[in-house]
């Protein structure tokens, strides 16, 4: 697995053999940064449920100007941490370009944000989808995580779409004939 565009295109992604852990494919990477383009150039980044951290490094190679990654898990965060040293030297950026926090998303998500974030990566794990998505979509708005303008994409298999109060799906990504996960693009309600 490498990062597939930018200026650390090409550089390896550590991901350890972890339970539940399912790193995002180059293809899928590529086809949803394909899809937003310029939408990354210059933006703050919020990757939740990390993992490897393969789409905010993604983003960070790909021009965004920073990144957080929020992964509870202790064994991927420390692969995060090597794959995040990897972007930044190849791409040339600061450390300060990116911070790691090594927390539960639900519970990260309870405090406020100093800062919105312009694009925001959600991947949870699929067993927890149904349970724990409505909770995020809420903090999101009400915690200051984002802004009018913010792009939410919400990665999930193939099934039943679902919209939340405050929020309005911009677009769709992937086709339930493929196989592969798809990607709802949210924005807040106008």
């Amino acid at each position: 697995m490498r990062i597939s565009g930018g200026k650390a295109r090409g550089i390896p992604l550590r991901a350890s053999k972890t339970l539940g852990l399912r790193p995002a494919s180059e293809a899928n990477r590529e086809r949803v940064f394909s899809s937003i383009g310029s939408e990354v150039q210059n933006k703050k980044v919020l990757d939740l449920f990390a993992g490897t951290g393969s789409y905010g490094l993604e983003a960070l190679s790909r021009g965004a100007s920073t990144a957080s990654f929020v992964e509870k898990n202790r064994k991927v965060s420390a692969d995060l941490k090597e794959n995040l040293s990897r972007v930044q030297k190849s791409a040339q950026l600061d450390t300060a370009s990116a911070q790691i926090f090594v927390r539960d998303v639900v519970d990260f998500l309870k405090t406020s944000s100093e800062h919105p974030y312009d694009l925001i990566f959600l991947d949870p794990p699929y067993n927890l989808i149904n349970e724990i998505c409505s909770p995020i979509f809420s903090s999101l708005r009400k915690n200051k995580f984002i802004h009018s303008e913010t792009l939410l994409l919400h990665e999930r298999p193939v099934g039943e779409l679902t919209i939340h109060d405050g929020w309005d799906l911009v677009r769709t990504l992937g086709k339930a004939s493929k196989g592969s996960p798809v990607y709802h693009i949210f924005k807040l309600s106008s």
